[in-house]
């Protein structure tokens, strides 16, 4: 009877009267023990409500009953496509909307809709995967930013390849400690492409040393993530290392000489199509032609397969086990190389990049040794 009299009186009343009486309503379901028939005739008269000329009581009801897990569907999902003031309130806050809901809603919506989806205090999988997809800068920073959002390891490697060349994205994700390896390596080229494209530091350096410097330390830079992977991580950094290109000898014989053994089975596992058993049994204990056979067969020529044996054997020798042994590793294979007098062709640039290495870690030594020399001397 109540609310039959509540529905006689809206066709009269004032929209701010209204307004107020739909949030009392709306309240009311929220937090009243109701029976079933109240109950019933309480949903009656919201659904009547979502067709009030007025946006002030559409508005009013959407923040009364935004956080009721117990409102039918049936209300939520007008309220969610009403006009903004009224949907925005439900679409941050109502535990109703499933994850599909929220998928559609951010498709179909505009970039507001999208941002107030990412920014709702629980947020799925699926959900982030879809704002990661079609989201802005604006969105997509919201989302990054949301500590409740669950992230794929798709979907952030789909916001690096969207989204990367942003600086305010990339170094959103460059924080994250979940950002899969090779995302990493992916933003830190972009990272570099911006650098290097800048005219001043162009004109500093100049085009072509700008170009080698920074794939220098971007190869140096995936070195140091290489040492720090799982193996399942590994696999993929090396999968992306190839499809773009980097996965070259001179950064094999780099990562190897700097003791990323792991990193360098997985890749050789990789190039050669050997199961990565047999692969890790040939590095630890084959012979010297088993070993260059295996190198071979992963594309490396034999005018390098023994470079490379002879790195590997170094390896084996000093088994890493101190900074000062793999430290010493290329200088010793450098000796070894230079005793070849190699001159020509891959085998030369291969020995070209192992005395560069061998120069930055002398450079580095001799850093360590200037500066704790001035730590005993103060």
């Amino acid at each position: 009877m109540i609310i039959q009299a509540f529905l006689r009186w809206v066709e009269t009343a004032k929209a701010g009267d209204r307004a107020r009486a739909a949030s009392a309503l709306g309240r009311a379901y929220a937090v009243s023990d109701m029976n079933t028939i109240d109950r019933h005739a309480a949903e009656m008269a919201m659904t009547f409500l979502l067709d009030d000329p007025s946006p002030k009581v559409r508005i009013a009801l959407a923040e009364a009953i935004a956080d009721c897990a117990a409102i039918p569907r049936s209300i939520i999902l007008p309220l969610a496509e009403d006009q903004p003031e009224a949907a925005f309130a439900v679409i941050s806050r109502s535990p109703v909307l499933t994850d599909m809901d929220l998928v559609d809603l951010a498709a179909r919506g505009n970039h507001e809709t999208r941002a107030v989806i990412a920014a709702r205090q629980s947020m799925s999988r699926p959900v982030a995967a879809a704002i990661a997809e079609i989201g802005g800068e604006d969105e997509v920073l919201i989302l990054l930013e949301n500590p409740a959002a669950e992230f794929s390891g798709r979907a952030l490697k789909r916001l690096c390849d969207r989204l990367g060349h942003l600086a305010s994205v990339r170094n959103c994700l460059l924080d994250r400690d979940d950002l899969p390896v090779d995302a990493r390596h992916a933003l830190v080229e972009k990272v570099s492409a911006a650098l290097s494209s800048f005219p001043l530091v162009q004109a500093a350096i100049g085009e072509r040393r700008v170009e080698r410097i920074t794939r220098e330390a971007c190869d140096t830079v995936a070195v140091g993530m290489a040492g720090s992977v799982e193996a399942g991580e590994a696999f993929a950094l090396v999968e992306h290392l190839r499809e773009s290109g980097r996965l070259t000898p001179a950064f094999l014989m780099h990562a190897l000489c700097s003791g990323r053994i792991d990193f360098f089975a997985a890749a050789i596992c990789d190039l050669s199509g050997v199961v990565e058993k047999r692969v890790r049994s040939i590095l630890s204990h084959g012979r010297v032609h088993a070993v260059r056979a295996l190198f071979e067969q992963a594309g490396l020529g034999r005018d390098v397969s023994e470079q490379f044996a002879d790195a590997l054997f170094l390896w084996r020798k000093d088994n890493h086990q101190n900074e000062s042994s793999m430290a010493s590793m290329s200088t010793m294979l450098l000796s070894r190389l230079r005793r070849r007098k190699v001159v020509e062709g891959a085998a030369h640039g291969l020995a070209e990049m192992v005395e560069k290495l061998s120069i930055a870690e002398q450079r580095q030594t001799a850093r360590k040794y200037a500066l704790l020399a001035a730590r005993e001397a103060a």
